[in-house]
């Protein structure tokens, strides 16, 4: 696959090094040459720098790695460029006091597909520091980190999830992208609890098997052989 990224921050070096590593052809884009040509290196494998046109124009795949408030201004400026590509969005919309910049109004994801009305706009990778994206790969307990996934079109979704799988990570279908803004709310809940509170966020949610609320059983202490499928059908589950 033809990747190309807008940006050369950490972002953009902890995604696409795992991309190149996985043999994806990878264009690092930035206005600043110097910058973008360190981390075309650094990433390695068949990475190359060029400047934010070339590199929109190249991908297949575009990673916006770019910082909130820059992200709309550059697909407008390349819209041209990004016309039938996928564009996916990292960035999260959080200020300070871990504000969440875009309250009342579109979310991130949506501002870039306004200005870029003819790609098809992702919502992923924005619930994790760059750090974990780093990580080869991210598991956790033996469970690969599971990666929310927000688009409305089905062929920029496959691209997307098997970038996702190409970092080590598993994809979770998390609807269209009139729920990109759920995505980036929860990033701003999750940086204040964990950077704020110092709190564990996995602890928030039950197992899957209670998510619906535990049977009887389980209530009472017991757990139900069939770990509480009966319900979540009941509920509309599979």
């Amino acid at each position: 696959m033809r990747i190309g990224v807008l940006g050369t921050g950490s972002m953009a070096d902890a995604l696409a090094t795992h991309w190149a590593r996985a043999g994806h052809e990878v264009t690092v884009g930035g206005r600043d040459a110097d910058k973008a040509e360190r981390l075309a290196t650094r990433i390695g494998g068949s990475a190359k720098p060029a400047g934010l046109r070339a590199a929109a124009a190249f991908g297949q795949v575009v990673l916006a790695a770019l910082p909130y408030d820059a992200g709309a201004g550059v697909a407008r400026e390349l819209r041209a460029d990004l016309d039938g590509k996928v564009l996916l969005d990292c960035s999260n919309p959080v200020g300070p006091g871990f504000r969440l910049l875009t309250e009342g109004g579109p979310s991130a994801a949506r501002q870039l597909a306004a200005a870029a009305p003819g790609a098809h706009v992702v919502k992923a990778f924005n619930l994790c520091h760059e750090d974990v994206w780093r990580m080869r790969p991210p598991v956790f307990g033996g469970r690969p980190l599971a990666v929310p996934v927000c688009g409305d079109d089905q062929a920029a979704l496959a691209r997307v999830g098997e970038l996702v799988r190409d970092v080590g990570c598993e994809p979770v279908a998390g609807g269209g992208l009139e729920r990109a803004g759920l995505l980036e709310a929860t990033a701003a809940l999750f940086i204040a609890l964990w950077v704020a509170e110092e709190a564990d966020v996995q602890a928030i949610a039950p197992p899957l098997a209670y998510a619906a609320g535990p049977g009887r059983e389980q209530a009472e202490g017991g757990e139900r052989a069939d770990g509480g499928r009966r319900r979540r059908t009941a509920c509309g589950g599979q």
